[in-house]
């Protein structure tokens, strides 16, 4: 699921200064699973940003509204309503939302109030941890079920760097080392044969390298 945590205050209050009447838009995808983007969010979000404390003049107006996915375009257009004396979107979805709603919305400003942090999942009541970038060339099913791409600080694809110390990452040591992890995954699984394999050089291009990716279906094989 992708997580994002909400701006700071006064860095969301700031980027609406300018306008009297703003619609906050909750999301009740991904971010309100982690507590940032659902309706109760926004409800709180509108509360907190009418305080008269974060502007030099008269605060804002607000209206709250939810909709269940603002990253898909057409249930956007068909179900998120927004008064016409809107003069701005407050989103509380990740920044694929944000994008959509505005190409939708194109005479409005759709200002984020989350920033998007990572494609994680929920390792304990209220903790979610970075567990996929997204990169386009999988390698799970020869890494045990972790992936070094997104838990290596290094994206190192064949073992750990010169770094690791007892089974942590040199950058902390609250930090696992990726790579430990893997070994102990492959041993347990009696796979331990799997980490003498060497990756070739990582080809990048699925991940960033061509530019924004697009994926469509092939309606030939439905």
């Amino acid at each position: 699921m992708i997580v994002g945590d909400l701006k700071p205050l006064d860095e969301i209050s700031e980027s609406i200064s300018n306008f009297q009447k703003i619609a906050i838009v909750a999301c009740g995808g991904c971010v309100s699973i982690c507590l940032s983007g659902g309706t109760k969010s926004a409800d709180e979000l509108a509360r907190k940003l009418a305080h008269p404390r974060h502007y030099r003049s008269f605060p804002p107006t607000f209206d709250t509204t939810s909709i269940q996915r603002q990253c898909e375009r057409d249930f956007v257009k068909a179900y998120l309503n927004i008064a016409p004396d809107t003069e701005a979107i407050l989103s509380l979805a990740c920044g694929a939302g944000v994008q959509t709603v505005a190409e939708i919305f194109e005479t409005l400003p759709v200002i984020p109030a989350l920033n998007t942090s990572f494609l994680g999942s929920l390792d304990a009541p209220g903790i979610w941890r970075e567990k996929c970038q997204g990169c386009g060339d999988c390698v799970l099913a020869y890494t045990g079920g972790i992936c070094p791409v997104s838990r290596c600080a290094k994206r190192l694809l064949n073992g750990p760097c010169g770094g690791s110390k007892n089974g942590k990452c040199e950058i902390s040591e609250d930090t696992d080392c990726a790579w430990q992890l893997i070994i102990d995954r492959l041993k347990a699984l009696g796979r331990l044969d799997d980490y003498e394999k060497l990756f070739p050089v990582k080809d990048w291009s699925p991940d960033r390298g061509k530019g924004p990716r697009v994926m469509g279906i092939d309606k030939t094989r439905a």
